[in-house]
C-alpha cells in the first residue's frame, strides 16, 4: 500500500509541468501563483497537524531565504518549459541530484558517492544531446536556450535544497518549514514578475488559474506531503526508484498531450541524463542501506 501511495504521489508531481503548459500564462505569473496558492493549503495542514515547530528565528529566516532560491528555480524552469517543452525541461531539472552532491562536496566538504564520477559525464553528455546539437529537427522553439534555463533551474534548486536541509534540521513535521519556504518563493517570484515580465498578471482568470490551483494544491502541497510522509517509511532503494517515476512520466504526458516529439539526438540525451540521475540516486540508496545498523539476535 505504501509503495502504491508513493508511486501515486510521484505520478501527481509529474503533472506539474503539464499544468503550467495548460495554464498558458506568462512565466512569472505561473511561478508566483504556484507558491502563493499553496500557502493557504499548507497553513490548513499546519492547523490540522498541530505539530511543535521548535526552530529558532534564525533557522526560520534561513528557510525563507532558501525559499527565495526555490522561487528563482520555479521561474527558470518555466522558461525552460516554454523553450524546450514540459518533458525535456523536467528531465533537465532533475539533474539537481547531481548538483546537490557536487555543491555539498565543494561547500560543505561532504564527500560525494563514487558513482558521481560516472554520473557527471552521463548527465553532461545528455545535456549536450538535449540541445539537439544544432540539428534542424530538434524539438523546441529554442532548444539551446531551453537547456540553459533547464540547467540553471537545476542549479538554483540544488542550492535551495542544500540551504533548506541545513535550516530545517530540527523539524519533525515538514509543514512549517514548507510554509516558510513558500513565503520566500512567493516574495521573490512577485518581485521578478513586477521587474522583469511585462506580461505578469495578478488577475485570476478561468480556466488558467484552475490549472495553477491544481498545481499548487495538488502537485506542490498534497503530493509532496504524501511523499514526505510515505517515502521515509520505505526502503531507500524503493524510494529512489519511485522518485525516478516523475521525470519519466512527464516525458510521456508531454508527448501524449502536447505532441512533444524530441529528435533522436534529444531522446538519446534524455536517456543519458536519466541514466546519470539513476546512478546517483540508486548508489546513494545502496550506500545508506549498507550503513544502516543491523539488529542483534538474542
Amino acid at each position: 500500500m505504501l509503495h502504491l501511495l508513493g508511486v501515486a504521489a510521484a505520478a501527481a508531481i509529474s503533472f506539474s509541468a503539464i499544468f503550467i503548459r495548460l495554464a498558458d500564462v506568462s512565466v512569472s505569473t505561473a511561478a508566483f501563483f504556484r507558491p502563493f496558492y499553496a500557502l493557504p493549503a499548507i497553513g490548513l495542514l499546519i492547523l490540522l497537524d498541530r505539530g511543535d515547530d521548535r526552530r529558532t528565528r534564525r533557522e526560520r529566516v534561513g528557510t525563507v531565504f532558501a525559499g527565495g532560491l526555490m522561487g528563482v528555480a520555479f521561474t527558470l524552469w518555466n522558461y525552460a518549459i516554454d523553450y524546450v517543452g514540459a518533458g525535456l525541461a523536467t528531465v533537465l531539472g532533475n539533474t539537481q541530484v547531481v548538483f546537490v552532491g557536487l555543491f555539498a562536496w565543494w561547500v560543505f566538504r561532504e564527500r560525494p558517492p563514487r558513482a558521481t564520477a560516472l554520473a557527471v559525464p552521463l548527465v553532461l553528455g545528455g545535456v549536450v544531446l538535449a540541445t539537439g546539437v544544432g540539428r534542424p529537427d530538434a524539438y523546441g522553439s529554442d532548444p539551446l536556450l531551453g537547456v540553459v534555463y533547464g540547467i540553471s533551474n537545476a542549479i538554483s534548486y540544488a542550492a535551495f535544497l542544500l540551504i533548506f536541509r541545513r535550516t530545517a534540521r530540527s523539524v519533525t513535521r515538514p509543514w512549517g518549514a514548507l510554509f516558510d519556504a513558500s513565503v520566500g518563493a512567493a516574495v521573490v517570484t512577485l518581485a521578478l514578475g513586477l521587474l522583469t515580465d511585462p506580461a505578469f498578471d495578478l488577475r485570476p482568470v478561468w480556466p488558467a488559474h484552475g490549472w495553477l490551483l491544481a498545481l499548487a494544491v495538488g502537485s506542490q502541497t498534497l503530493a509532496w506531503g504524501a511523499i514526505l510522509a510515505v517515502l521515509p517509511r520505505l526502503p531507500a532503494l524503493d524510494t529512489s526508484v519511485i522518485l525516478l517515476v516523475q521525470p519519466v512520466l512527464t516525458v510521456v504526458w508531454g508527448a501524449w498531450l502536447f505532441a512533444e516529439r524530441p529528435s533522436p539526438w534529444q531522446w538519446a540525451g534524455v536517456a543519458s541524463v536519466l541514466a546519470g540521475i539513476a546512478v546517483v540516486v540508486l548508489a546513494g540508496a545502496l550506500g545508506r542501506a549498507r550503513r544502516r545498523p543491523r539488529g542483534r539476535v538474542g
